[in-house]
């Protein structure tokens, strides 16, 4: 993985964490914790629904809504897990 590659990544998981921190209410983590939320995000959804990254294209705009929607199940996951 080059430099360049890297901090695209970064900057992919950042966005998605903090668009999925918008989007489930109450959740904030600092921007250290928005690109992890939306790293992990990234993995989930690519795990869950494969399908969904070929069908939103290879852009980095498909990629931040493919991360963003890993990223709130992951949030949600989180939120149900504080309440229990």
């Amino acid at each position: 993985m080059t430099l360049e590659s890297l901090i695209i990544f970064l900057l992919i998981g950042a966005v998605a964490g903090w668009l999925a921190g918008l989007i489930v209410k109450g959740f904030g983590f600092g921007i250290v914790g928005n690109i992890v939320v939306g790293i992990v995000g990234a993995f989930i959804a690519g795990f869950l629904f494969p399908a969904l990254n070929v069908s939103l294209g290879a852009g980095i705009v498909g990629a931040i809504i493919h991360a963003t929607i890993g990223a709130v199940i992951l949030l949600l996951v989180v939120r149900v897990l504080k309440r229990a």
